[in-house]
């Protein structure tokens, strides 16, 4: 009877009737003589019958007939109900338990059953945690055989399967399966709750955390939990200072890919992401995002205690410092304590003197990179900031804010001493010297000293004679601005200075002060 059915299997893979009798026949012959060979041949561990085409070894003259079918192609076990054929009847008995559901092996800790005892010996290694793999170069051992072959191509660089579309190749078909839906669009996987689709598996998975809110990932060194495995590695490398990622042009490291890929840019001078209001590029997303709140105005980050409210995290962090009065950050050098780790390096330029920014157009180097895009705008004539009350660009964001007080009327810089408020708080600082006397400028010709800058800059001009101010009238040279504003209404017939008691007008105060005398002498 199995004589029967198994000549009609193969009668059906295109043999007549008398070969797959012939073939029958000779495999139960070789089985017949395997069954009747001495015990010392059959457990001595000699293994008489080897292939001549791939040099395989073999204890009994049967395995041997089967292994054959691999070069042959020969495959002649047929399935009835799915047509997949089998090179062995006992791989054909397996494959048949797909379709009859029977599943005779079952895990004796977790009560799981399966149609093969050898995917219940795998199975059974995550119980056991046994991983008899390993990798003889790195050492890394595997609980399946399949994983290991995939680890060594991480050493070999092999990559067996190619993409005919566009050419990349991957180190496993699963990787290739993956990125071929790259091509066809292809999301197979749907969020029950949002609709979203994923092209992998693994990526709804971890989508599905936003809306459960699980963090399965847990750092054993601090507690703090992650709803991503790879957030947790990154995490790890906090407290081990690991950072396995280096730069090749300048050798720095970095604890994470991502932060090499943008780190690269500063080399390649690739600025990827651009803002479509005004057109700055920038190399990381994350800061577009930042700036685009100059243009939303959006502030999304509060503090509690006052209110006030940031465009960045970062900011907030550190204004929280000035209700707390945490300094973190000291020199080593002077003491210097700081509440912004980038004002403490900034602060090191001082004692290094150290100027790593350069123009390439003039030349001028600077400390601080925000200088130098501000210098840029000098030779740009760049002036990205704009009011949106009278419409005024301005180059800097701060020349923005301090205009917009203009508006505003705020003055949030206030005098101690009498109460005087101003709108920048470099007024203030000159308005005290008012109080306190002090003349930091000091004329290196004549000694005398003043208390602004500017007022010594004016000074300076009686020394050298300069005279930058010009009428474009009469071509008259002055050296101070205020000069030209009143020889100027010369021309024009200006006179801004009335006097309240007659009504006669003048255009140079002075003037007006010295009429006021008849008045009171009268």
């Amino acid at each position: 009877m199995v004589h029967s059915s198994n000549c009609h299997l193969l009668s059906g893979r295109g043999l007549s009737s008398g070969e797959a009798e012939q073939h029958l026949d000779k495999e139960q012959k070789s089985i017949s003589e395997t069954k009747f060979l001495k015990p010392q041949h059959r457990y001595t561990g000699e293994k008489p019958y080897g292939c001549d085409q791939c040099g395989k070894r073999f204890a009994r003259s049967e395995d041997l007939v089967i292994h054959m079918r691999i070069h042959t192609g020969e495959k002649p076990y047929q399935c009835l109900d799915c047509d997949s054929s089998f090179i062995s009847s006992n791989k054909l008995k397996v494959h048949q338990r797909i379709h009859n559901g029977e599943k005779t092996y079952g895990c004796d800790q977790c009560g799981k059953r399966f149609s093969r005892s050898s995917t219940l010996a795998s199975h059974q290694r995550i119980h056991t945690g046994n991983k008899p793999y390993g990798c003889d170069q790195c050492g890394k051992r595997f609980a399946y055989t399949r994983a290991l072959v995939k680890h060594i191509r991480i050493h070999t660089g092999e990559k067996p399967y190619h993409c005919l579309d566009c050419g990349s190749s991957f180190s496993t078909s699963n990787y290739l399966k993956v990125h071929q839906r790259i091509h066809t669009g292809d999301k197979p996987y749907g969020c029950d709750r949002c609709g979203i689709k994923f092209a992998r598996s693994e990526y709804l998975v971890a989508h599905m955390r936003i809306h459960t809110g699980e963090k399965p990932y847990g750092c054993h060194q601090c507690g703090k939990r992650f709803a991503h495995s790879g957030d947790l590695v990154k995490h790890k490398r906090i407290h081990t200072g690991e950072k396995p990622y280096h730069c090749l042009n300048c050798g720095s490291s970095f604890s994470t890919s991502k932060n090499l890929k943008v780190h690269q840019r500063i080399h390649t001078g690739d600025k990827p992401y651009g803002c479509d209001q005004c057109g700055r590029t920038f190399a990381v997303s994350g800061t577009l995002v930042t700036h685009q709140r100059i243009h939303t105005g959006e502030k999304p980050y509060g503090c509690d205690q006052c209110g006030k409210r940031f465009a960045e995290l970062g900011i907030l962090v550190a204004h929280m410092r000035i209700h707390t009065g945490e300094k973190p950050y000291g020199c080593d050098q002077c003491g210097k304590r700081f509440a912004r780790s980038e004002n403490l390096v900034a602060h090191m330029r001082i004692h290094t003197g150290e100027q790593p920014y350069g123009c390439h157009q003039c030349g001028k180097r600077f400390a601080h990179s925000g200088d130098l895009v501000k210098h840029k705008r000098i030779h740009t004539g760049e002036k990205p900031y704009h009011c949106l009350d009278c419409g005024s660009s301005f180059s800097t964001s701060k020349d923005l804010k301090v205009h917009q007080r203009i508006h505003t009327g705020d003055k949030p810089y206030g005098c101690d001493q009498c109460g005087k408020t101003f709108a920048v708080s470099g007024h203030l600082v000159t308005h005290q010297r008012i109080h306190t006397g002090e003349k930091p400028y000091g004329c290196d010709q004549c000694g005398k000293r003043f208390s602004w800058s500017a007022t010594l800059a004016s000074h300076q001009r009686i020394h050298t004679g300069e005279k930058p101010y010009c009428c474009d009238q009469c071509r008259k040279r002055f050296a101070h601005s205020g000069a030209l504003v009143r020889h100027k209404r010369i021309h024009n017939g200006d006179k801004p200075y009335g006097c309240d008691q007659c009504g006669m007008r003048f255009g140079q105060s002075g003037n007006l002060v010295r009429h006021k005398k008849i008045h009171t002498a009268q």
